[in-house]
């Protein structure tokens, strides 16, 4: 097994790994709209946050050597399945057309820092 946690997180002191690489598999932990290395999210909403969330989980991928073509498997949180639809409009742009994820999607009750949604990633692990 391979950890990787983010200067972020360690400062952060968060008791987790950025994502963790098992038998050729990446596994990212749930991510957040929230401003790198910080305890706060990005402000503005579904869209704002939904692309904040991308943008940090590019973060862990490109340092475990990885891309969205890499990735397989995403399951996604919102705290109000109400936004699906401003959801699935910035999350549609990560991924080509013909390389779509498996995807489940739930209501949580709550989520961590107040956040409208997290998600959570697996991927093909570069090659070394």
């Amino acid at each position: 097994m391979k950890f990787l946690q983010s200067r972020g997180t360690r400062d952060a002191g968060l008791p987790f790994s950025d994502a963790v690489e098992v038998n050729g598999v990446l596994y990212l932990s749930g991510a957040l709209g929230n401003v790198p290395g910080k305890m706060e999210l990005v402000t503005g909403g579904i869209e704002a946050e939904t692309r904040q969330m991308f943008s940090n989980i590019a973060r862990v991928l490109e340092q475990a050597g990885c891309s969205f073509d890499d990735v397989f498997r995403c399951q996604v949180f919102l705290a109000d399945m109400k936004e699906w639809p401003a959801f699935n409009k910035v999350y549609s742009g990560y991924f080509k057309p013909d390389r779509l994820p498996a995807r489940s999607a739930f209501q949580a009750g709550a989520l961590a820092l107040g956040a409208r949604v997290e998600m959570e990633v697996m991927a093909r692990a570069a090659k070394t």
